[in-house]
């Protein structure tokens, strides 16, 4: 098989399916420092949301999920990076956001790190 180069030069957005977007909105925006890139309507009534942490390329769509499907207590994958951990923890922590008791170190090579959850119940880990 030969190797090519892809066509594809960054993640652009990934999903997260949320039931309720403005609890989302106040929560990804408020309580994670995030900022809100766009609200427009689209399709039939519904509405394209998509927040992401300062200069970041990548953004999170608050999108409702497919008809039947079950939004919340589920694994996102995405990992968002800080430079002081401990006091984003705390932060966190003392702004009633459900995260991990304690920031976990497990050593070379894995980052330290912890998991919140936000109000549906998404699953997003922090690595600092």
């Amino acid at each position: 098989m030969t190797s090519t180069k892809t066509r594809v030069d960054k993640i652009a957005t990934v999903v997260v399916p949320v039931s309720d977007q403005d609890r989302a909105i106040e929560f990804y925006v408020e309580a994670l420092g995030f900022e809100k890139r766009i609200d427009v309507p689209f399709g039939n009534g519904y509405r394209w949301v998509e927040v992401a942490p300062g200069d970041a390329v990548t953004t999170i769509a608050l999108a409702p999920p497919p008809e039947g499907a079950p939004t919340g207590k589920r694994e996102t994958g995405i990992s968002l990076h800080t430079d002081d951990i401990d006091a984003y923890h705390a932060e966190l922590k003392a702004n009633g956001v459900d995260v991990d008791p304690e920031v976990s170190r497990m050593g070379d090579p894995v980052p330290p790190l912890f998991w919140l959850r936000d109000p549906e119940g998404n699953t997003l880990m922090v690595v600092g």
